[in-house]
């Protein structure tokens, strides 16, 4: 029905008759001219009707309007100088339509009008209810392109430089423990089990390295039934990669070149090589969090040391407890930040309450080094402690300096998001910077305070690191994130392939001889048959696009994403089903509506 798209039409293709097809973005009546922009998804161009020039077409076009589908036939003539339109990449040309054949037209009022920019003030749930109207502006429709070439991007470093072959998995699969909850799926052909859907595809991919596929891809949906937020959807998309016969350092080195490749390839960037590395340790010494933003400074720095003896309880008591003490030290913190904002009510304070501190102590550093704060601080410091703590901190004249006393996580996760809210404030962040980082050596177990028990820090098969292997409740993991200016883009690891290790870490994380071979018993089986050492990664494919889209949330990524109620606003999903369909299933809700 067309020999071009409407953004393809350029100034070389002067004098030729094309047809078009798309959507009357704008519809202009100058002086009995009439203007039309139609519009596809590759762009815009004007079309023209002149009841002189283009007698056959004026009649049509006179009738239509805003969201019409037509075809045009017309020629392509250069626009007079005067009309040149710089911000269109079809600017220097229009189109006289020969002929208009109006395909489809709209029958109700528009919810919303999709041509124009303010867009930005129309609710969320409405876009989302009328999506596929939201979809044809230009924002959507650029986002799902850059999604697009992102994929694509992905797919031919993978398969054509780097021999990997993708192969689907799975999408109805048992429950596991660990991570987030499953969404289940009743089977009727087995009356009374469940079919889970999967929050990844870990262990398949595992076995496909047991099957000797030693490079393998898979841009896969995972599912995971937990609380939302800008960053998560209930369904979601990620790259799978998994690896045989490679080391971390030959892992994490073809991976940089992905990356690389793919901001090459969709944003013309090239990005410095290698990636700066940081331990988990380092980075949670340093900024407070497994995922710090490096394009700021605003180091963490721990002076518990300076403080365990102090006659100020609140920091002495800290540290005898098994705390810290933190600072955060803020150049020109001073001018920037006033008592109001740091004490009781004031919005740092509340920032830092959520964290779940009980306070927050300061000092100011006045000139010639003197120090203004209360006096329970100054009091309790020496001379010497004092000039060690403006020394430690590089504090100068100018500066603030918040503190954190508590257990560990409460100080770090206090003065990580203070960290973030006050470069946010005082504009210390680049926005055109782009900071990748590897942060290495998680541990292979955190504590679980509700369950009273260790369970894995990314999941329970992650290899230890070999030098700690003698005792796996303190072990290091052969884990690796990659960070994306403060957000985590992926995460992997060295696998376990080896089985008395893999049942270790089942033993460790609680789980008992009979429920890990109840719930993993295949997974343990394959490990006999010859298993290669092997490891992987898994981005968040939505997530990357939202960063280098510049968006904030990745449901402006995503053609059709839930709310954070899990709705599906278009479709009306989820929704009740037919007692038949539960019958057939073998089973029975006990939901009470709320009276």
């Amino acid at each position: 029905m067309r020999t071009h798209y409407c953004g393809q039409i350029r100034s070389s293709h002067v004098g030729e008759t094309v047809t078009l097809c798309g959507w009357v973005d704008r519809r202009r009546d100058h002086g009995g001219v009439i203007f039309l922009d139609l519009r596809d998804r590759t762009g815009i161009v004007q079309i023209v009707s002149d009841p002189q020039r283009t007698a056959s077409s004026y009649e049509q076009a006179d009738k239509l309007r805003n969201e019409y589908v037509v075809k045009i036939v017309g020629r392509v003539t250069p626009r007079p100088q005067e009309s040149l339109n710089p911000k269109l990449p079809t600017g220097e040309i229009e189109i006289y339509a020969l002929e208009i054949e109006l395909l489809n037209q709209v029958h109700k009022q528009l919810p919303f009008q999709v041509s124009t920019t303010e867009m930005e003030t129309v609710r969320e749930e409405l876009r989302l209810k009328y999506r596929y109207l939201d979809l044809r502006r230009d924002r959507m429709t650029a986002n799902l392109q850059l999604r697009h070439n992102v994929v694509k991007a992905i797919r031919r470093f993978l398969e054509d430089e780097k021999n990997f072959i993708e192969i689907e998995t799975p999408i109805l699969t048992r429950a596991t423990p660990e991570g987030a909850r499953d969404y289940l799926v009743p089977s009727r052909v087995n009356p009374g089990e469940w079919f889970a859907l999967p929050q990844s595809p870990q262990l398949f991919k595992q076995l496909l390295m047991v099957s000797g596929f030693d490079r393998y891809y898979q841009i896969a949906r995972c599912f995971r039934d937990e609380d939302l937020r800008a960053d998560r959807q209930p369904e979601f998309t990620q790259l799978d990669m998994e690896m045989s016969f490679m080391s971390v350092e030959e892992i994490l080195n073809l991976n940089e070149e992905l990356v690389c490749h793919v901001f090459q390839k969709v944003k013309g960037i090239e990005l410095p090589r290698p990636f700066p590395r940081l331990t988990y340790a380092e980075a949670m010494e340093r900024y407070g969090c497994d995922k710090p933003d490096t394009r700021y400074d605003l180091e963490l720095v721990n002076v518990s040391d300076l403080f365990k003896d102090s006659g100020f309880k609140v920091f002495s008591g800290a540290v005898a407890s098994g705390g810290i003490v933190k600072v955060l030290p803020i150049p020109g913190g001073n001018d920037a930040i006033s008592n109001v904002r740091i004490k009781p009510g004031g919005d740092l304070f509340k920032e830092a309450a959520e964290a779940g501190a009980k306070g927050l102590a300061y000092i100011r550093v006045r000139d010639n080094d003197e120090i203004d704060t209360i006096g329970a601080i100054k009091d309790n410091l020496t001379a010497a402690q004092k000039q060690e703590l403006l020394t430690r901190t590089g504090a100068k004249p100018g500066h603030l300096l918040l503190f954190a006393a508590d257990t560990i996580p409460v100080v770090n996760k206090t003065l990580d998001r203070l960290r973030q809210v006050i470069a946010q404030q005082l504009e210390l962040i680049d926005q055109n910077k782009i900071n990748l980082l590897w942060v290495t050596d998680f541990p292979m177990f955190e504590w679980n305070a509700e369950e009273k028990r260790l369970e894995a820090l990314h999941h329970p098969f992650t290899a230890p690191h070999p030098d700690d292997l003698h005792d796996l409740k303190t072990a290091r993991a052969q884990a690796y994130d990659l960070v994306f200016n403060g957000v985590e883009l992926g995460g992997g690891s060295r696998r376990i392939y080896q089985r008395e290790v893999q049942e270790q870490v089942f033993e460790t994380i609680g789980l008992s001889q009979e429920e890990a071979r109840n719930k993993f018993g295949f997974l343990l089986e394959a490990f006999e048959y010859g298993t290669p050492p092997h490891g992987g990664i898994a981005y968040g494919l939505d997530r990357w696009v939202m960063l280098l889209a510049g968006e904030e949330s990745i449901r402006d990524v995503m053609a059709f994403p839930k709310t954070q109620q899990a709705r599906c606003l278009l479709t009306g999903a989820p929704s009740g089903v037919d007692e038949k369909q539960l019958k057939e299933l073998q089973v029975r809700s006990t939901y009470k509506p709320k009276a």
